[in-house]
């Protein structure tokens, strides 16, 4: 593990205990977006996996979340979770709910990216530090 993803993830343990402890209400927002927590089951070792994201918008009323792991070339863990187990776990605020997690099609992306960079524009840096495309996923269910 690099340093940097050691450092990553030290500090979304420490968002995760506020965030748990608070209901959301002291770190349920980041630049104006919604912070909600992912509960995946990891693709090979089938243990559940926990990750803070935050969400710059909704689409069709479902939660969008970014797999842009700040513009490293690889893909983060948690999305490889949810393509192999699309069932999982989302807390926002103090709701929690089981909901599927669905991939956005090249078609379906295109469309909802610049209304995503409208949200976050850190999102269109990430884009151009990597050569793969980011993917959009949606969160479908009742929460």
């Amino acid at each position: 593990m690099s340093f940097r993803d050691h450092v990553r993830n030290q500090a979304t343990a420490v968002h995760r205990a506020v965030f748990k402890l608070s209901r959301g209400r002291l770190t349920g927002g980041i630049y104006g977006m919604q912070v909600l927590e992912l509960v995946t089951t990891g693709a090979k070792s089938g243990q559940r996996r926990s990750v803070m994201l935050t969400s710059p918008l909704r689409h069709k009323g479902s939660l969008v979340v970014v797999a842009s792991k700040g513009g490293d070339p690889r893909s983060p863990a948690w999305y490889h979770n949810l393509v192999a187990h699309p069932e999982v776990d989302v807390s926002l605020g103090d709701r929690t709910a089981t909901m599927h997690a669905r991939v956005l099609d090249p078609q379906e992306r295109e469309a909802l990216w610049p209304k995503v960079v409208d949200a976050y524009e850190g999102y269109g840096g990430y884009q151009e530090k990597t050569t793969r495309e980011i993917p959009l996923v949606v969160l479908e269910g009742e929460l």
